[in-house]
């Protein structure tokens, strides 16, 4: 009697360590969308800056036409880009090209001083900041999360629960790596 008694003591334990595991999957794999849904709020409000911004510019750089619809393009991509790696990569694209249009617009003298640009610089820059801070959010929770679903004994847990890796949101290209260089 005492040996069932032991062995049903053990069953509950182990089906107690199981449900807590599990609840900590789902506490984690929540996280980690949360703090995704983050960086899109940050990148929703670069995509509503960025029209702004290439109207602001228009004028003074009709004859720069290409870069303009670059930037365009690469935002439309980048908003329509979906999961982690394509979202990323679509991002280092727009990344670039607005860092083309502000090399560009340092020929403009009128262009550096008018002050609506100016604003939506700064305002850029400042989201800029946010979505940096946001992927690092992301990238933590991601961390977090990966490494619970692959130490025992919650991996096999995770296995069971369907629970998979989360991707990183990473830097796409060697060129947004290094410094960017302006040339006049």
């Amino acid at each position: 009697m005492s040996v069932v008694l032991i062995l049903l003591g053990i069953g509950i334990v182990l089906v107690l360590a199981v449900i807590a595991i599990y609840n900590t999957l789902v506490g984690l794999r929540q996280a980690v969308l949360n703090a995704w849904s983050q960086i899109d709020v940050q990148l929703k409000r670069r995509y509503d800056l960025i029209p702004n911004l290439v109207e602001s510019v228009k004028g003074y750089m009709a004859h720069e036409q290409q870069t303009l619809e670059k930037v365009i393009q690469a935002r439309n991509q980048a908003m329509q880009a979906t999961g982690v790696a394509e979202k990323s990569a679509a991002e280092t694209m727009l990344t670039q090209s607005l860092r083309t249009l502000f090399a560009v617009s340092e020929r403009y003298p009128d262009l550096k001083a008018n002050a609506n640009m100016l604003s939506l610089q700064e305002e850029l820059a400042s989201t800029e900041n946010r979505i940096s801070f946001a992927r690092q959010v992301y990238n933590d929770q991601a961390m977090r999360y990966n490494t619970v679903i692959q130490t025992i004994p919650s991996n096999f847990v995770a296995v069971l629960g369907g629970f998979t890796k989360s991707d990183f949101f990473q830097v796409g290209a060697a060129a947004e790596r290094q410094n960017p260089q302006v040339k006049f």
